[in-house]
């Protein structure tokens, strides 16, 4: 009696477990740390693209020292900040991570706008180059976050059902904040443009 006490047991474990859902929790899980993962490598890239362009208008931007000190800064803040996708329920850290990586976007962007002013700077070869990657970079940066956002929602949706939502608590899987949510009123704010050596 005792043996098949335990099989029907087992029989009926193994059929809560096929439709709590928590096969596709682990699935929606590891298809948003796949897309944060991705986003981060494009961070990444832009970051280790940025002492290459700060090397290339050096030269140039002779009376610019503060644009170039203020990009090498951001990039320098960006590289402190060590975040994986293990770290997506980690609010603070996040939020560190998201300004950081802001503070480095305005830099760039004040960089770039500066050195419209210098035409042998915009006729140089490496410093097209690098603006094409740059360029193509934040590109697939947006791309990559569009990713996770999607990711994000469908995690967020599938775990807000019944009855994976009692799956979820019982095994700890939060509901994730998208990208941005937490900084909607910074995002939502009118940019700050500086013209030529405006301070």
């Amino acid at each position: 009696m005792n043996m098949h006490f335990r099989w029907l047991w087992l029989l009926l474990f193994s059929l809560f477990l096929t439709s709590c859902g928590y096969n596709e929790i682990q699935r929606l899980d590891e298809q948003v740390k796949s897309a944060w993962s991705q986003t981060l490598n494009q961070y990444e890239r832009r970051a280790d693209l940025v002492p290459k362009l700060v090397n290339s208008v050096d030269a140039f931007m002779t009376h610019e020292k503060e644009v170039l000190t203020e990009v090498t800064e951001a990039r320098s803040r960006v590289g402190q900040i060590r975040i994986s996708a293990d770290d997506l329920d980690n609010p603070a850290l996040m939020q560190r991570f998201a300004e950081a990586q802001g503070q480095l976007g305005s830099a760039l962007s004040r960089l770039l706008a500066v050195a419209e002013n210098y035409p042998q700077l915009k006729s140089d070869s490496l410093f097209l180059d690098l603006l094409t990657q740059l360029e193509g970079t934040e590109n697939r940066i947006a791309t990559e976050r569009g990713r996770y956002i999607q990711a994000v929602q469908n995690y967020n949706v599938f775990i807000r059902q019944f009855p994976n939502v009692i799956t979820a608590k019982v095994l700890g899987y939060p509901i994730l904040e998208n990208y941005g949510v937490d900084r909607e009123d910074a995002l939502r704010r009118d940019p700050e443009v500086r013209f030529g050596n405006s301070r």
